[in-house]
């Protein structure tokens, strides 16, 4: 490592003179732009031509820290993976790249920035990425350690000797910022020759990443105002931004500042469930309710997300929701936090709580992709209603149920799942990018596909393989751990497109140069780059063409890293005798699958049936009637390749016929007379899948009966001041929430059926307690009663008829705390015991105005319905 010469700076400089009058993309010449302004009404601009700015893309940090190391670890060559990254952030359609960079990795105690192989990487992907014409907001200060998920380095940083609080208020600490901020942006890229200050690529600068400022106000905006100063110092006349999503009681100490905008993230889900979150989550994304942004306006200032994410949640119906919610408030750009290198994606180790890349999470991306198109597409501040009458709207729609995201123009045709929806426009489509099948593309692959026009009859198809999750993405991970594998696996795919014909050309650009005819719109195929073509047609593509600012053959993929054989299989929880019951498993094997099986024991009675193949990697069969009866059904999966069997859950070499066989795991249904009770909760099962704001005091117990357990929920105070949002009106209440459609699996037809919700529960005080009891439906919707609980660990009975409206919670809390607490939705009607999903318990409602001021201490045993 050395400090940067001021020579070198200089003789950089000069050179960045002739670089920086023209912009670059594919080697031609385009419209050169100019720097972003904020106009009189708080809107970003171009400068060259005064166009809104509008952008949408991710965060990533494979230069810096953990990515870094990991590289290091995994044999990686980084400038080859940053490659591979960047052309998937363009193939998906991305213009925008976030990063809060390590300055305690690339700076000195003083502030000086140090010339090192972090900030060479870090030129070095910015310059891919202006190759790609993918545009940059950059966040020089970060004020993190360099460890995470890890523990930190000795860094030679300021961020490391002071900080977070302390770079915020040690004198020494604030030099340092001062000196490394103008450093920072009078550093020229050697691989572009432009300083970030000058770089037309750079919108906006956001001075630091999630400041939490305490003191005066006039503290705070001096602190400001001299990191503004410090950067104006180098003739930038870039707009910069500061978060005020932290610490808004200062709101108008930041913009007493000379900033032109204020930053935002948003994380709906919360953040570090450890496991994936069930149920439906577009209420929690409803609206970015931003409660002073009249101070915004007042200072006509812009508005940016850095970071958002639905963490924890491996669905792709969100983000786009999230994406409208965004423009509707009056945010321009917008970046997702953060996408997973790919090369260490199969491990999910840097953010455990955030899962995103092509290769590893098809669907979400594809969501991102189709959040761009929001953002480019919908106007700042045009409101699309409450949910969930806004799942429609302009060209996108969006469904819980089918976990589909979808965006259909004359144009374009996008969506995360299957769907019946027809394109927009036959004579008229250009791009395709989707999962599953279309009534245009139909394809088994667990990947994705992007098809794009390039003239009459001649069509680009680029196949992904195959993504497989075979753990908990969410948990404790690390880099012997594997949380999902690609496998490379030919697939039949059916193209149906106006010019095409039924008898089209299919040839190769990647690997191997081959042609094939399709028979019928059908052929088999396998990941890769491929040409389209009609009949007969004519074509002269070599693969070297210029083709969105890359080159036409341009592919990456992962290689395949299924190396043993994943039986992934969740059983079904509860069914009714003499009903029926469908076995489904996924398997995943590098060798052939020659049989499926399922071996069954019920009681003494023993039997078996074959899973057939129904789809790409899934089996299934019906369980015969006979073993249907009231009791345990108790069974293992055997799988049988060539070179043996193997037996699941145990993953045990051989099968239980065998004499030396020992492995005693199995897979359990509990079979249910028709009159038994549905458990919707049990505590000694199911605390950990209870989603609400964590205390330290609660904490599950033994019950007073074998097999039982308490949760115990203990509350020194129903209110506690949110030391980043001082000014909220206070909110009264303690609200916990468990979602059960996974129980209520077998037993869904049954549902209407059931009459009364009866639970155990007590006060852990002397005297009663108020608790509200809610069923909630698949829609948000909440419906129950407040219910009185003694001292007396006993059970209560509450007629559901009796259930009325009542307030949804938004659980997860969502971040930045300022957003809603309650969930106010447009959704009229009954309660429809067919579609409900959730239980939410609260300490709150119904207390008088002194019970607010006081603890509260309750224990809940167990819910169940019963007819």
């Amino acid at each position: 490592m050395k400090i940067l010469s001021k020579e070198l700076k200089i003789l950089l400089l000069l050179c960045c003179a002739f670089f920086s009058g023209v912009a670059y993309a594919q080697g031609q010449v385009q419209e050169q732009k100019q720097d972003v302004y904020v106009d009189g009404s708080g809107v970003m601009r171009w400068g060259h031509n005064d166009e809104e700015v509008k952008g949408f893309g991710v965060n990533y940090s494979a230069p810096f820290a953990h990515g870094f190391r990991a590289a290091g670890r995994l044999d990686v060559d980084l400038k080859k993976a940053i490659d591979n990254d960047v052309y998937h952030f363009s193939r998906l359609g991305f213009d925008l790249y976030r990063i809060h960079v390590w300055d305690t990795e690339i700076s000195d105690a003083e502030g000086n920035l140090l010339e090192n192989e972090h900030l060479e990487l870090f030129d070095y992907l910015l310059k891919q990425l202006k190759d790609r014409d993918i545009n940059y907001m950059i966040t020089p200060i970060a004020y993190w350690g360099n460890g995470w998920p890890e523990p930190n380095e000795d860094t030679p940083g300021f961020s490391h000797k002071y900080g977070k609080e302390g770079s915020l208020t040690h004198p020494e600490a604030i030099k340092a910022q001062e000196n490394y901020l103008a450093q920072f942006l009078e550093h020229v890229n050697p691989h572009t020759g432009i300083a970030y200050k000058d770089e037309p690529n750079i919108i906006a600068f956001e001075i630091s990443n999630e400041p939490h400022h305490k003191g005066s106000t006039e503290e705070v905006t001096s602190f400001v105002q001299r990191m503004v100063t410090s950067m104006r110092s180098t003739g930038t006349k870039k707009p910069i931004f500061y978060n005020v999503s932290h610490s808004t009681h200062f709101m108008e100490a930041y913009f007493n500042a000379d900033i032109q905008g204020g930053t935002f993230q948003w994380y709906p889900t919360g953040l570090g469930f450890q496991k994936e979150l069930e149920g439906n989550l577009l209420p929690n994304v409803n609206e970015y309710n931003i409660p002073f942004d009249n101070i915004i306006k007042k200072n006509n200032a812009a508005k940016l997300v850095y970071e958002f994410d639905a963490a924890d949640v491996m669905k792709s119906y969100i983000y786009p929701a999230m994406a409208r919610s965004f423009r509707e408030a009056g945010i321009q750009i917008a970046t997702h936090f953060a996408w997973d290198p790919t090369y260490m994606a199969y491990a999910n180790t840097e953010y455990n709580t955030h899962y995103m890349n092509l290769a590893y999470t098809p669907q979400k991306a594809l969501a991102l992709m189709i959040s761009g198109e929001v953002f480019h597409q919908i106007p700042m501040y045009k409101n699309y209603g409450t949910y969930p009458q806004n799942l429609q709207f302009e060209n996108f729609r969006i469904s819980y149920e089918k976990d589909l995201a979808e965006y259909n123009s004359s144009e374009k045709f996008y969506y995360t799942n299957s769907t019946s929806s027809n394109p927009l426009s036959l004579k008229d489509l250009k791009h395709i990018a989707g999962y599953g099948i279309s009534n245009t593309v139909k394809y088994e692959g667990r990947g994705a596909y992007f098809l794009d026009k390039l003239e009459e009859g001649v069509w680009r198809l680029e196949v992904m393989p195959d993504a497989i999750l075979v753990d908990n993405p969410f948990g404790r991970n690390n880099l012997d751990k594997t949380v999902a594998v690609i496998n490379w696996e030919e697939w039949e795919m059916t193209v149906n497109l106006p010019g095409l014909g039924r008898d089209f050309s299919v040839t190769t650009l990647s690997g191997k140069n081959e042609k094939f005819t399709a028979t019928a719109s059908k052929f088999q195929i396998g990941p890769g780059i491929y040409l389209l073509s009609a009949k007969d047609k004519k074509i002269a593509y070599r693969g070297n063409e210029d083709w969105k600012n890359g080159e036409l053959h341009d592919f990456y993929a992962p290689e395949a890293t299924v190396h043993k054989t994943y039986v992934l299989h969740q059983p079904v929880e509860v069914v009714i005798e003499n009903s029926s019951l469908e076995i489904k498993a996924e398997v995943v094997s590098k060798e052939p699958v020659q049989k499926v099986e399922a071996w069954f024991q019920n009681g003494n009675i023993h039997d078996s049936v074959e899973l057939k193949e129904m789809e790409a990697y899934t089996y299934g069969a019906e369980v015969p009637q006979k073993l249907l009866e009231e009791g345990f059904l108790n069974y293992r999966i055997i799988i049988t390749q060539q070179d043996g069997s193997r037996t699941f859950p145990a993953d045990a070499e051989g099968n239980p016929g065998q004499w030396d066989f020992h492995a005693m795991e199995q897979y359990q249904t509990r079979i249910t007379g028709e009159q038994q009770p549905l458990y919707i909760f049990t505590a000694a099962k199911d605390r950990d899948y209870i989603v609400g704001e964590w205390k330290r005091d609660n904490r599950l117990v033994p019950g007073d009966r074998t097999g039982e357990a308490e949760y115990q929920v203990r509350l020194e105070q129903l209110f506690e001041k949110d030391e980043e949002n001082k000014n909220a009106a206070p909110v009264y209440d303690y609200t916990f929430r468990y979602n059960f459609k996974n129980k209520i699996q077998g037993r869904e037809a049954e549902l209407k059926d059931f009459k009364n919700l009866k639970f155990k529960a007590r006060s852990l005080e002397k005297g009663p307690k108020k608790i509200q009891i809610a069923l909630i439906d698949k829609n948000g919707a909440a419906f129950g009663q407040i219910v009185e609980i003694n001292s007396q660990n006993q059970e209560y009975s509450l007629k559901i008829n009796e259930f009325k409206p009542v307030k949804t919670v938004t659980l997860p809390r969502p971040y930045p705390t300022f957003l809603p607490y309650y969930f106010e939705h447009g959704i009229e009607g009954p309660l429809e015991l067919e579609n409900i999903e959730s239980l939410q318990i609260s300490i709150g409602p119904g207390l008088e105005e002194k019970e607010k001021l006081e603890g509260h201490q309750i224990g809940i045993t167990s819910f169940r319905l019963e007819k």
